[in-house]
């Protein structure tokens, strides 16, 4: 396990504490309302644009998704084909619509088109949701350190969730939303430090070109995908049609984001920060996918472990199936040396490589790790302990930990923490404001503004504690960055389907929405339960389109009802 120096520790520190300190002092006393949870309404373009875009970018992006482009390769960036789409939507639709009403949060909206109880059921839903991923989000950085620290999950969760608690309620959005802005300078500075460490690291004789070449041959270099094929999760049509409606819900009507706008001085500073995200994101994200895919090719030419968690290595390696998982390691090794005695001879020949020999080679080498996925299981549970056998999420920080000089080690540590914290922070601000204003103002006396402000900085505390509660029985199931996608679709499609009710369907009542939303919920969370044991084939990014459809149909289709049985009463 790789020791940091004190240059390392120096550079995480400093960043970190700077950070929270940042956070705590921003806004500091501040009673007003207005200013604690929309941020005075000061906002800047760029600020709002880099705010969305962080609160977005979590740890669970720098350090899930080059793990993605590691195994699967680009395919993943076609996710966020629907996001430039959206972003024109809600510029067009959502942004002009809360500005004029002055809303704090998106579900005020609700109560004035529909009634109370619609705008209550919408608040739980995104807080059910949101609480489970703000979760996921301090989860992820806790892994890091565990490899780095070797201290037990557990621990972390509670420090890291510490942190973020303190500068968020203390500061607010305005401290949220200033602090991301300088936390995306050092996220992006970060990731390109990296990518060129990546690129210089390759032998010699491996030109980019030549390094293209190799991610090619192996299948790693396909974006696009046009095939309707239900059993590939990620197709240019899940991404522009699921993708789509996946964005409007979480950009339109999830207030972790809205709150991020919100805060803007005017509907064209809030809308020109909206496309600046529109347009940086997908770059942004195709260059995270393509750090993974050079770390890909740099372990063609520089041994893998069989498993990039080291805590899992070390568990079966002292468990009865050492001996089984020693005959794994070499059989592991063997074909690390013939696939790569085939890339340099190709090399030497200046043939083109050869794609199938690579891609049979990386499907044994995939089967000689499930197996080895599957014996640090058995010795976990022999031993009575957890321990993660999903490496997916662990293949950057191996890279890091062990090929970057030091100082550098603690600056992508620091990049990697400093996005967990803007994200978790924003989530945390977001619930709750949604809490205060949504659920405990709405149902109790008028209070003074004094009241209101300390109100939100309880909830957003008690928000926080819950958040390191599912933070320590969280798991990295497939993939982070997937786990989290997984939560947003269960529930996004039902929530943005009632805002289109609001805006578009004006004949539709609240009653009719209300039933509408609950029996979706029911059905979208059946369909996700059917796809898991494989009864039906529905990627969890249809569920977005799903609901969202299915919710608009009965809403419309109980108001016909009722207005049908109306009249007849009439009558």
């Amino acid at each position: 396990m790789q020791i940091l120096s004190w240059i390392d520790w120096t550079v995480l520190i400093v960043t970190l504490v700077t950070i929270v300190v940042y956070g705590t002092w921003q806004t500091r006393g501040s009673q007003n309302v207005q200013d604690y949870l929309r941020g005075g309404n000061t906002s800047k373009w760029w600020t709002i644009g880099l705010s969305v875009m962080a609160t977005q970018a979590s740890a669970i992006t720098f350090l899930s998704t080059p793990g993605q482009a590691f195994n699967d390769g680009m395919g993943f960036v076609q996710f966020y084909f629907g996001l430039p789409v959206a972003m024109i939507v809600i510029c067009m639709v959502f942004i002009p619509l809360y500005h004029r009403l002055k809303v704090y949060t998106a579900y005020e909206f609700l109560e004035n088109r529909f009634d109370l109880k619609t705008r209550t059921l919408t608040a739980i839903l995104f807080l059910t949701q949101r609480g489970l991923a703000a979760g996921i989000t301090i989860f992820a950085p806790a892994i890091i350190l565990s490899v780095v620290l070797g201290w037990d999950l557990l621990t972390l969760n509670i420090i890291i969730g510490v942190l973020v608690i303190v500068y968020t309620v203390s500061g607010g959005t305005r401290a949220v939303n200033v602090t991301q802005k300088h936390q995306m300078v050092v996220i992006f500075l970060g990731m390109l430090v990296a990518f060129f460490l990546i690129v210089s690291k390759l032998p010699q004789d491996i030109t980019f070109t030549k390094a293209l070449n190799i991610a090619g041959a192996s299948g790693k270099m396909e974006v696009l995908d046009f095939s309707f094929d239900l059993n590939n999760r990620y197709t240019f049509w899940s991404g522009i049609i699921g993708g789509t409606f996946l964005m409007l819900a979480y950009f339109g009507t999830d207030q972790s984001q809205v709150q991020r706008y919100l805060s803007g001085k005017s509907v064209k500073e809030m809308q020109m920060g909206l496309l600046f995200n529109g347009l940086l994101k997908i770059p942004m994200q195709f260059f995270i996918l393509f750090i993974g895919v050079m770390v890909f090719v740099f372990y063609q030419f520089n041994q893998a472990p069989l498993n990039f968690n080291p805590v899992g290595t070390e568990v079966v390696l002292s468990s009865p199936y050492a001996d089984d998982y020693k005959i794994l390691q070499s059989k592991h090794q063997q074909l690390f040396i013939d696939k790569q005695d085939h890339i340099k001879a190709s090399i030497d020949s200046e043939d083109f490589i050869e794609t199938n020999t690579l891609i049979t080679s990386d499907k044994a080498n995939e089967a000689i790790r499930e197996e080895a996925r599957l014996l640090i299981n058995k010795a976990a549970i022999s031993q009575n302990i957890k321990v993660e056998s999903n490496d997916k999420d662990y293949v950057f920080i191996h890279f890091i930990l062990n090929n970057l000089p030091r100082g550098l080690i603690g600056l992508l540590l620091a990049v990697i923490l400093s996005a967990a914290m803007s994200s978790t922070a924003s989530e945390l601000n977001a619930l709750g404001s949604t809490t205060t204003m949504d659920l405990y103002k709405r149902n109790t006396e008028e209070k003074t503004e004094e009241h209101m402000v300390k109100a939100s900085k309880w909830f957003t505390f008690g928000w926080g504690i819950i958040a390191i509660g599912v933070a320590s029985v969280a798991n990295l199931a497939e993939n982070l960055i997937q786990l989290v996608n997984i939560i947003g679709s269960i529930f996004y499609g039902n929530v943005l389907g009632i805002f289109l009710l609001a805006f578009f369907f004006k004949f539709v009542k609240g009653n009719a929405v209300f039933i509408a939303a609950i029996l979706t919920q029911i059905i979208v969370i059946t369909l996700f339960i059917l796809n898991k044991v494989a009864l039906i084939n529905l990627p969890f990014l249809w569920l977005n389109f799903v609901g969202c459809a299915i919710v608009i149909g009965i809403g419309c289709f109980i108001q016909v009802l009722n207005s049908k049985n109306e009249y007849i009463k009439k009558e």
